[in-house]
């Protein structure tokens, strides 16, 4: 770390102690952001991260709709963003009227969104879920009734194949940097590393192609797995393997390196990259704390009618 970098850790560890606040950043941060971060982990951890602190205030490194799923589970503290700017591609491809569009289209139908969705859509969910427990939550509904899971498409298509349901309606949706991640990308990457390990995220535009060679045990002759974030963390800690091709945004192989010494992981594509999770820079982590600036807030009644579904998805697991 540069010694500016070092200077502006130092101060943020300060801060945050003097402001008796706990910092959470997700997965995909920079490497000097996760390094200041309480807790580092994925969608589900932060949420429960968020959900059980005891501190005051938390200061969320991610991007903008991570930070409303705090302020609605824990209404009693204040939610702090570095960048209120820092959006998301996927949340965006849908709109509250379009959900309820098709809602209205599909009735008596159970909605079960992503987690990556603004708090006014998830205001209008059945269920909330991610992508570790995408599969539980649509298997905890009954059989009989139809599914409208939103927004990713790659996603599920993955939970659809993996529960066997026949009856589940899937938005048109896509995270711009997981659907550029192509399966020539992994061929190309797997033919440069024979023996190495392949760990896919399920919003991949390259899930959908492979699922039937996954679900086999392998992708070809190579060991492959369709994980969450936390499931890659944990794949790449108990396998044998000492070599890894990742196909999810490159934020994630700071982690994967620095709690997996010895083993090497290499980016599916080096252009996985997401621009609203780089947004969050250690100054600006530094300026929130130090002014208090960008507070997160959900309007009450909007924040009242989401927390239900996300505190099923929080139970669920």
């Amino acid at each position: 770390m540069a010694r500016n970098a070092k200077g502006l850790a130092g101060e943020v560890r300060r801060l945050k102690e003097e402001t008796d606040t706990v910092i959470l950043a997700h997965n995909y941060q920079v490497p000097e952001v996760q390094d200041v971060a309480d807790y580092v982990g994925d969608s589900l951890g932060l949420a429960r991260q968020a959900s059980r602190t005891p501190h005051k205030t938390i200061l969320f490194c991610g991007v903008h709709f991570m930070a409303e799923t705090a302020a609605i589970i824990s209404p009693q503290k204040r939610v702090l963003i570095p960048d209120p700017e820092a959006g998301c591609s996927l949340s965006d491809s849908i709109t509250v009227g379009e959900l309820r569009d098709w809602k209205a289209r599909h009735p008596g139908a159970v909605s079960v969104g992503y987690v990556n969705t603004t708090a006014a859509i998830k205001a209008e969910l059945d269920y909330c879920c991610t992508s570790s427990n995408a599969v539980a939550v649509v298997n905890a509904i009954p059989k009989s009734r139809e599914v409208l899971f939103l927004p990713d498409m790659f996603l599920g298509a993955y939970v659809a194949k993996a529960t066997g349901r026949k009856n589940m309606r899937i938005w048109a949706g896509e995270c711009h940097v997981h659907a550029g991640i192509r399966p020539e990308d992994v061929s190309r990457r797997l033919e440069s590393m024979r023996n190495a390990e392949f760990l896919v995220h399920p919003e991949c535009s390259c899930t959908t192609p492979i699922l039937h060679d996954v679900a086999a045990g392998g992708y070809g002759d190579i060991r492959a797995s369709v994980l969450s974030t936390e499931g890659m963390m944990r794949r790449a800690a108990e396998s044998d393997s000492d070599s890894f091709v990742v196909a999810t945004e490159t934020g994630m192989l700071y982690r994967l390196a620095k709690q997996n010494p010895g083993k090497r992981f290499v980016a599916a594509s080096d252009a996985a990259e997401c621009r609203y999770m780089k947004m969050i820079t250690l100054e600006k982590v530094r300026d929130s704390l130090a002014r208090s600036r960008h507070e997160v807030r959900v309007p009450p009644r909007t924040a009242e009618r989401a927390r239900l579904a996300i505190q099923r998805m929080l139970e669920i697991g």
